[in-house]
């Protein structure tokens, strides 16, 4: 969350100079869809603020230097809220759904079934006939 407010602030910040280059933007681009994408499996399916900022990660990058720019803009403000709501509701752990989650098991049981093992590979190859 860090890496993405300091990105946020790389674009949106009010000392930060717009980017010179298009590579500089296409970078700025990469990072803040990754941020998107990471504070995206934090957040339930169907909020509207991913929701917008994933309508922007599939946009392409516009060719022009002033809507490049605008693009790089709206997708820093999207990320941002997106941010803002991770914040709100809290961080929630990735999981699967439906899924099962097990239970670590007990050190004395996984002794035991160690200990089990060794006796059972023990019996088998003492009943093995040697040749």
């Amino acid at each position: 969350m860090v890496a993405a407010s300091e990105t946020v602030t790389l674009v949106l910040g009010e000392d930060s100079p717009l980017p010179e280059s298009a590579a500089d933007v296409e970078d700025l681009v990469r990072l803040l869809r990754g941020h998107i994408a990471q504070l995206g499996a934090r957040t339930a399916p169907g909020i509207p603020a991913l929701l917008r900022a994933q309508r922007l990660c599939s946009d392409s990058i516009p060719e022009d230097y002033v809507p490049s720019r605008v693009y790089l803009v709206r997708l820093a403000e999207a990320t941002q809220e997106l941010m803002a709501h991770v914040e709100r509701a809290g961080p929630r752990p990735i999981s699967m759904k439906g899924g099962r989650r097990w239970r670590k098991p007990r050190v004395n049981v996984l002794r035991g079934a160690v200990f089990a093992l060794a006796l059972a590979c023990l019996v088998f190859a003492a009943s093995v006939p040697r040749t």
